[in-house]
């Protein structure tokens, strides 16, 4: 340990020089080398990402499955959109997916983790990389960085992008201020109670990859807690060294109100509870509420997942009472689901 990393725990200060990579360490052409026969999947959940989708698309199709046999697989599972998504997604050489015809006997269900999970199960690879659809200025170096260290690392089972996220705001950038939620909310819960995660950059970093028998071997929480339900998991499954972390670079993306980061927050924080009472570190005498009460001014759009009872203006305060019932589902793990199915 050096004066860099003290105060960390030994794991963590070991772990982090020699499970830490840059995208920049890897060719698309290098590692098709690597692939051994292994098939390769991205998977993009989309919701009304008309503006980015095709861009991405486009990338991943022409870069690493063209000009470069890297991916032999491009899913995008179009979650309900209400514009354009599925189409521009298909025109620009996706295969397209809708959430709900994934296993279509299952409990529909609602939320972002879902739609990860129904990528998985519509995939073939034996190594599934994960991608938001709403980046601008996507490069292939976030496809080529998740998988480096799968097809180069032996032992490395899992890997999460981190990157600098300006945040413009009033005409000024914040260089790294996109990163809220994880900084109020995620990482003083890991730290606090999984402190061997103390070193991801970004542990809600919406790219991520995975060998396909560990990612079907864990539970996909439905909503916004899934990326963090997954490093816990993980690390409890297969520990901290079969878990990586890649710089990407920057990423530029839509920004979300604070009601929405608020709902995020809700979602990560009951995931958290769970895993907490599941491996018995916190017994609570009641359960937690799963009801999230916002106060909205009228300047501030309320979002589709905003359902609820209350949505009215609240005498004396001139704001909008929003009340959302918070889910703590999760879909099992997919092999579980697959070897149940006739």
């Amino acid at each position: 340990m050096n004066e860099t990393t003290a105060g960390l725990s030994d794991a963590v200060a070991d772990w982090l020089p020699r499970r830490t990579w840059r995208s920049d360490q890897w060719r698309a052409e290098a590692l098709a080398t690597r692939k051994d026969g292994q098939r390769i999947s991205v998977v993009i959940p989309a919701r009304n990402e008309e503006r980015t989708i095709g861009a991405i698309v486009t990338t991943v199709c022409e870069c690493l499955m063209r000009t470069v046999p890297l991916v032999d697989e491009l899913i995008v599972v179009d979650s309900r959109s209400t514009d354009t998504t599925a189409a521009t997604a298909a025109a620009a050489g996706a295969t397209v997916v809708a959430q709900d015809d994934v296993l279509p006997a299952l409990e529909p269900m609602n939320g972002k983790g879902d739609a990860l999970w129904k990528g998985l199960a519509a995939s073939t690879g034996d190594i599934v990389a994960f991608i938001d659809g709403d980046l601008r200025d996507f490069s292939a170096r976030f496809v080529t960085g998740l998988l480096g260290p799968l097809l180069t690392q032996p032992g490395v089972s899992y890997v999460k992008g981190f990157y600098q996220r300006p945040l413009v705001d009033g005409g000024g950038v914040d260089r790294d201020g996109g990163g809220r939620v994880t900084e109020l909310v995620a990482r003083p819960l890991l730290d606090f109670y999984w402190p061997d995660l103390a070193g991801f950059v970004q542990p809600l970093a919406g790219e991520y990859a995975g060998r396909r028998d560990v990612l079907a071997g864990v539970p996909f929480v439905v909503d916004y807690g899934v990326e963090v339900g997954h490093l816990i998991d993980l690390l409890h499954a297969y520990g901290l060294d079969a878990l990586g972390q890649v710089d990407l670079g920057v990423r530029l993306h839509r920004h979300q109100p604070n009601h929405r980061l608020g709902h995020m927050s809700a979602q990560i924080l009951l995931t958290v509870l769970n895993r907490l009472e599941n491996t018995g570190r916190v017994i609570g005498a009641t359960p937690p509420s799963t009801t999230l009460a916002q106060f909205l001014t009228d300047d501030e759009p309320a979002t589709g997942s905003d359902a609820g009872p209350g949505g009215g203006q609240v005498a004396g305060l001139g704001r909008r009472l929003v009340l959302t019932r918070m889910s703590p589902a999760e879909r099992p793990p997919l092999t579980t689901v697959e070897q149940a199915q006739p």
